[in-house]
């Protein structure tokens, strides 16, 4: 056969093949995103992932970015529990095997009723799958908490974070999946270069005859084995990880933080509170008209009832005061509040200190056992003096404050005196001392110049 003849059929199969591309192509374009449908059907169903994942590889199916949805495709149903307050819905999750060395790990923080009964439940639970506890810390004061550490199969990790999440209400739920086969891959590349270092070492070691070059070598492979193990115990940790999922479940009690948020507001005049809420301080004419507001709400996660306000400064109950919206005679849900008025006229400047408690029950209005809920808040309703020519009985009170402000003025002086009472009595009766010795001296001398006198003469 001439060189040009096989350049010529050379030429006519290079064509041939690329055209088989592109029909090829084309043909597997149309068909590459039911090929990943079935293939994601198959991993969801539970089905052999190897199988699908080989299927999915031979079919050389590529998701086009740029295609649009498939409008005629319906929604899947949310089949999410009701976890009940402040419950949130766990995130679906299935682990599939496809090839790869995966560590799945999970943190569940479930609010229970009792968490003593709900831990011995969780363990009961994944004991059936096949896993076990692994750790466990617990604490009963000032709140029941439980924190369990389980390990369970990757394939029973979906089913574990079902069965835990079912014992109770979902607070939160935390899912991640780690691939760390590049780095057991590295690990093992790494331990079997280690391992033939080892090796050669010892070998040069047997052959050694000095004894400076066997101190040498001995240091060296001393250095080398330390460091092979540490990899092969990198490698056993990670691999451990992978072979067994970890969950930690955090157990809390259910109806074990009531808490309530109270605003406290004001403003000048009287209309039954329907003006509420108003600003934080005010500050009106003295004997003039305002109203204060207080706004309960339910910020906790357990029903409240059972409501009391107490004001000392303003010597109120929640009698005295007017509701505006809500009903502080039922119980509230969280999220719900209550809004209160009372119409003060006030005389002189007033720092309220408003305290609101209440007790935390169930759905069904039964108390739940804890600490209530209770807060205090204040604000300042400021009174001012408008001024002007004071009336008679403003000029009697004046007269009156001020007889008993000197009356106070006066009972304090005394008080102040009281304890130097004996001092005057001591310098009365030293004065008269001094007195009495001093005439002595007196007569004494006398005595002795008459004595002399007389003598002289």
């Amino acid at each position: 056969m001439s060189r040009s003849h096989r350049n010529r059929t050379w030429m006519r199969w290079a064509v041939s093949v690329v055209l088989l591309a592109l029909v090829a192509a084309s043909c597997s374009a149309d068909d590459s995103a039911e090929t990943f449908r079935e293939v994601s059907a198959g991993l969801d169903s539970g089905g052999d992932s190897a199988t699908t994942a080989a299927t999915f590889a031979a079919s050389g199916a590529v998701e086009d970015e740029n295609s649009a949805p498939d409008e005629t495709e319906e929604p899947a149903a949310d089949d999410s529990d009701d976890l009940g307050s402040g419950g949130v819905s766990p995130v679906a999750f299935q682990p599939a095997d496809l090839g790869r060395d995966i560590i799945f790990t999970a943190d569940l923080t479930v609010a229970v009723n009792d968490v003593a009964s709900a831990g011995d439940q969780a363990t009961r639970e994944i004991q059936s799958l096949g896993g076990f506890l692994f750790g466990q810390r617990t604490t009963g004061s000032p709140e029941p908490r439980s924190t369990l550490i389980f390990k369970v199969q990757p394939e029973d990790f979906s089913e574990a974070l079902d069965r835990l999440g079912d014992i109770g209400d979902v607070r939160s739920q935390n899912v991640s999946a780690d691939d760390v086969t590049e780095r057991i891959v590295n690990l093992e590349s790494r331990i079997a270069t280690a391992v033939a270092s080892v090796e050669r070492l010892r070998a040069l070691l047997s052959e050694a005859t000095d004894i400076k070059e066997v101190v040498a070598l001995e240091s060296e492979l001393l250095t080398r084995e330390t460091d092979l193990e540490s990899l092969r115990g990198s490698l056993r940790t990670l691999q451990d990880q992978v072979t067994l999922a970890t969950i930690v479940l955090t157990l809390t009690e259910a109806a074990s933080r009531p808490e309530m948020g109270v605003d406290v507001s004001a403003y000048p005049a009287h209309d039954g509170g329907l003006s509420c809420p108003g600003s934080s301080d005010i500050v009106v004419e003295q004997d003039t008209e305002a109203t204060m507001c207080l706004e309960i709400v339910n910020v906790g996660d357990t029903w409240l009832s059972n409501f009391e306000v107490r004001d000392p400064v303003l010597d109120i109950d929640l009698a005295d005061m007017i509701v505006v919206f809500g009903d502080p005679t039922k119980p509230i849900e969280p999220g719900e509040s209550i809004l209160l008025a009372y119409e003060v006229t006030p005389s002189r400047d007033l720092h309220t200190r408003t305290t609101v408690t209440a007790q935390p029950v169930d759905e069904d209005g039964q108390d739940v056992p804890g600490r209530p809920a209770s807060t205090t808040i204040g604000m300042f309703i400021g009174a001012d003096d408008p001024g002007g020519i004071p009336t008679f009985s403003e000029g009697l009170d004046a007269s009156w404050n001020l007889l008993v402000s000197l009356g106070q003025l006066l009972v304090l002086i005394a008080g102040a005196l009281i304890p130097f009472v004996w001092v005057p009595v001591i310098v009365f009766f030293g004065w008269r001392l001094w007195q009495g010795r001093g005439g002595e001296t007196t007569r004494k001398e006398e005595e002795e110049e008459t004595a002399a006198s007389a003598s002289a003469t």
